[in-house]
């Protein structure tokens, strides 16, 4: 009976011996392996074996990044502003052996050298700064808790300020400065935008008092041109009327003298303080008239007769000479109240 229960425990002690020689370590983690309580070597993911009840596992470190919170704290910027300041830092174990027995807490040696850091870094800021520049404090956080951490077998990826809260009294001054700013920038677009319509319409005036000034001068200068063709063509039929009177041909001075007076006639009907027209008793002068026009005709029609020697003294043609007319006294303008 005796012998039995011995053997019972001695096989008890064996399965005991070798359930604690088998080590099974997980995928991104290692295990430090400790003897008689001495750092020996770090177990890599995977199964291995250890001297049971002699070495045992120190430390189980996950290898894969990690992300810890920075609590929030508040902080003295450099103008006397006070802010509430949080944040997260990224980090990766590189060395086991290390993270396990340099540091004695490694999370809260890392927040607090975050947050010592970050008070150093922003507090050396202005408030301004402090929330337009958060890639620059990143930065600077960074590289000293790299740095710091180095010893401890870390190696820290990234560090974020995730949220920074001004006092309300601040935060609404803050949006006044911003409301006033824009009214600002707003007032000065609208200004330029006028300054720049009135330049446009000022070019545009100019513009159009250089092309009427240009329309005038062309006009002028058509004008110009006009009387001066006016004037040759008078002066041309001038000469005409000369020649022909040289020559003898007096139905030319016929044709001008009953195109004066019918003119003459077409005038006085045409005045507007005229309100009433005697036409003349005598009506034979302006017959005359029309008379040597169609005698004009004839003549052109019958060449033979355009032109005849004065062999002796013709009587006269065409209209009668003004004394002759009757016109005196016979053409007048009535006055309205009469």
């Amino acid at each position: 009976m005796g012998a039995l229960v011995f053997s019972i425990l001695l096989f008890g002690l064996a399965v005991l011996a070798v359930y604690s020689s088998v080590v099974v370590v997980r995928q991104g983690h290692q295990y430090t392996l400790e003897r008689l309580g001495r750092y020996t070597t770090t177990l890599k993911p995977g199964f291995s074996l250890i001297i049971p009840f002699i070495d045992r596992v120190g430390h189980r470190m996950n290898m894969m990044e990690q992300v810890l919170d920075i609590p929030t704290q508040e902080i003295i910027t450099r103008d006397n502003a006070v802010v509430s300041v949080d944040g997260v830092v990224f980090y990766q174990v590189l060395d086991a052996a290390k993270a396990a027995y340099e540091v004695a807490n490694l999370e809260g040696a890392i927040t607090a050298l975050a947050q010592t850091n970050l008070r150093t870094v922003m507090g050396a800021l202005d408030l301004d700064e402090s929330l337009s520049k958060r890639d620059e404090i990143n930065a600077r956080l960074l590289s000293v808790i790299d740095h710091a951490t180095a010893p401890w077998g870390l190696k820290v990826t990234r560090v974020e300020v995730k949220d920074i809260r001004p006092p309300v009294d601040i935060q609404s001054a803050m949006a006044r400065q911003m409301k006033a700013e824009r009214e600002k920038r707003a007032v000065t677009l609208e200004a330029e935008g006028q300054r720049a319509a009135q330049i446009l319409r000022a070019e545009g005036a100019k513009q159009a008092q250089i092309l009427e000034a240009e329309g005038r001068r062309e006009a002028a200068f058509r004008d110009s041109e006009a009387r001066e063709r006016e004037a040759e063509a008078e002066a041309q039929a001038t000469r005409m009327v000369s020649t022909a009177i040289a020559e003898g041909d007096l139905q030319a001075i016929n044709y001008f003298v009953a195109q004066k007076y019918t003119e003459a006639l077409a005038s006085f009907a045409q005045s507007p303080s005229a309100k009433t027209i005697f036409l003349p008793l005598e009506a034979s002068s302006l017959i005359g008239s029309v008379g040597g026009i169609q005698e004009l005709v004839q003549a052109l029609r019958e060449p033979g007769r355009a032109r005849q020697p004065a062999a002796g003294p013709k009587p006269r043609q065409g209209p009668p000479p003004a004394s002759a007319l009757g016109l005196t006294g016979a053409l007048r303008e009535r006055d309205p109240a009469e």
